[in-house]
């Protein structure tokens, strides 16, 4: 069976919702939110977020955080560390409003 991607999004939707109080309890941390949350909503919105594409490091969609780099203190802050233009949140934006 093949999901729209307003199926999906509602299913991670409706799976954080439904398990909020294991993810704030202090046990759920930034990496298994990335990959459980963040990166299939950036999947959704086509970006390339495995680097499938086999870009080099300047051009990839989305550039991982430095491994040398203490942990960001909220997920956030790793977003916002991706450096990414304007136009690019401005794109995801609209592409998440069309869903």
């Amino acid at each position: 069976m093949n999901q729209t991607n307003t199926e999906k999004l509602k299913e991670l939707t409706e799976r954080f919702k439904n398990n909020i109080v294991s993810y704030k309890s202090g046990q759920y941390n930034e990496t298994q939110a990335r990959q459980e949350f963040i990166n299939p909503l950036f999947k959704l919105i086509d970006w390339d977020v495995d680097n499938e594409q086999g870009y080099a490091e300047a051009y990839k969609d989305v550039v991982h955080e430095d491994a040398s780099k203490d942990s960001l203190n909220s997920i956030t802050e790793g977003i916002a560390s991706m450096n990414l233009p304007v136009s690019d949140w401005e794109q995801m934006e609209k592409k998440i409003k069309a869903l």
